[in-house]
C-alpha cells in the first residue's frame, strides 16, 4: 500500500546549491499553524523566488488562505520560522510593514470615500499629502477606474466588483514587494476580473513585485504563473500533478476498490487504507485518447469532456481539465501531441489510469 505522504516530496524543499539566505523572497522551515487544534498549514520547506508568479492551488480547506496569512505575517505560525529577504520576520516588523500586501477573497472597505481608503496607506506611511492625488488617480486607473467617477464616492456606492478593485488599488498605490491575492475574482463580474488580473500582471511587470495568487481559476494560474503550488490538507503536494479523489469507496471487481459516479461511470483505484481515504491519482499517469482505449491489465479508463485547455508556462505542455461527471480531471498533454489531436474544449475524450498509480491520504492525516 503507498502512501502519498512518502511520494510527494516537494521539490521546494531541497536546499539549492549556490543559493544564499538572501536569494529568495520567502524561505518557509518547519511551519506548522493550528486553527482551534487543528493543523491547517504543514510545510517542510518552501521557497519563492524575488519577481516571480506563484500560483496556490487545492480544493476548499487545503490551506492556500492559511499560507497566504503567513506569507503576509498576518499570522504567525504555531511552529517554525518564515525568512523574508533572508531574515526571519514576524507581524508588523518594520521590514514587512507596507512591503507585503494582501488582498482578501472579501476585502474590508473604510467607512470613508473612495480616495481616503486609498490613500490611508500613504497616510500611515508618511507621505506627503500633497502627492496623494496623483498616487490615487494612479492606482485608480491602474485597476481601470476613473478618478474623477470614483474618487469622491462613498464606500457604500461601490458594486461588489468595484470594491474588489478600489481594495486592490489602495495595495498598488504602496507599490509593495509582495501582493498576495486569495481567490480575487471568485465573486466579482467578468469585467472586474479580468481588470484585476491585468492590474496585478502589470505591477509584476512594471515593478517587479512578487505575486502569488490562490484561485479556482486553474486556466489563469496556469496561464500567467511560472511555479503552481498545489495544496491538499495543509502540505505542498510536488508540482501540482495529483488529482484528488474522496471517498467513500466499495470493493471492486479484480481486487480493485471503485467509486460510482453521477453518470454510472465507477473510478476503480487500488485498496485504499480506510473505506473515507481520499485517493490522487497522478497527472503524469493520465493518457488522453480520442477514442476507446484497448486496456492492459489493472489499467481504467474514463469518458469525459474537455472544459478546460491552457498552456502552461512553465513546462512548456499543455494542461487539460477534463469534466467527468461530477469530477474535473487535470493532466498535461505535449503541445505537439494536442496539436495533432486537433484538441478543443467541449470535445468528448478517454482517460486512461493504471490502478496502480493510485496513491492514499489518509482521512484522518490533519487531526494526527
Amino acid at each position: 500500500m503507498t502512501d502519498v505522504r512518502d511520494i510527494y516530496k516537494p521539490h521546494w524543499s531541497r536546499n539549492r546549491a549556490g543559493d544564499d539566505q538572501g536569494t529568495d523572497i520567502f524561505q518557509l522551515f518547519n511551519i506548522k499553524k493550528y486553527h482551534k487544534r487543528q493543523l491547517a498549514v504543514d510545510i517542510e520547506s518552501l521557497s519563492i523566488s524575488p519577481a516571480s508568479i506563484t500560483g496556490l492551488i487545492g480544493p476548499n480547506g487545503s490551506g492556500k488562505s492559511s499560507l497566504l496569512r503567513l506569507l503576509a505575517f498576518v499570522d504567525n505560525p504555531s511552529e517554525g520560522s518564515i525568512l523574508f529577504k533572508g531574515r526571519k520576520a514576524a507581524p508588523f516588523d518594520a521590514s514587512v510593514r507596507f512591503h507585503v500586501s494582501l488582498l482578501p477573497q472579501e476585502p474590508y472597505l473604510l467607512k470613508r470615500s473612495v480616495f481616503d481608503n486609498i490613500a490611508y496607506g500613504l497616510v500611515l506611511r508618511g507621505v506627503n499629502r500633497s502627492r496623494h492625488a496623483e498616487a490615487v488617480t494612479g492606482a485608480l486607473a491602474l485597476v481601470g477606474l476613473c478618478a474623477e467617477e470614483f474618487a469622491g464616492r462613498s464606500w457604500y456606492q461601490l458594486s461588489g466588483g468595484e470594491a474588489q478593485r478600489v481594495a486592490l488599488a489602495a495595495r498598488l498605490v504602496l507599490r509593495p514587494n509582495v501582493l498576495l491575492l486569495d481567490e480575487p475574482t471568485a465573486s466579482v463580474d467578468a469585467a472586474s476580473a479580468q481588470q484585476i488580473k491585468a492590474s496585478a500582471l502589470k505591477a509584476c511587470k512594471e515593478w517587479g513585485t512578487t505575486l502569488i495568487v490562490a484561485s479556482h481559476d486553474w486556466q489563469w494560474v496556469h496561464e500567467i504563473c511560472g511555479n503552481v503550488i498545489p495544496m491538499f490538507n495543509g502540505r505542498v503536494m510536488e508540482n501540482g500533478r495529483g488529482n484528488i479523489l474522496f471517498g467513500p469507496w466499495r470493493p471492486g471487481p479484480e481486487g480493485c476498490w471503485e467509486k460510482a459516479l453521477e453518470d454510472d461511470q465507477v473510478v476503480r483505484v487500488s485498496e485504499p487504507p480506510s473505506r473515507a481515504a481520499v485517493a490522487v491519482i497522478p497527472q503524469d499517469s493520465i493518457f488522453l485518447s480520442l477514442e476507446k482505449p484497448l486496456l492492459k491489465p489493472q489499467e481504467h479508463f474514463l469518458q469525459g469532456v474537455l472544459a478546460l485547455l491552457a498552456l502552461d508556462p512553465s513546462t512548456g505542455s499543455i494542461q487539460a481539465t477534463l469534466r467527468i461527471a461530477d469530477l474535473s480531471f487535470t493532466f498535461q498533454i505535449p503541445t505537439d501531441d494536442a496539436r495533432k489531436m486537433l484538441l478543443f474544449p467541449g470535445q468528448k475524450v478517454y482517460i486512461t489510469y493504471p490502478v496502480s498509480a493510485v496513491a492514499w491520504y489518509y482521512s484522518v492525516y490533519r487531526n494526527t
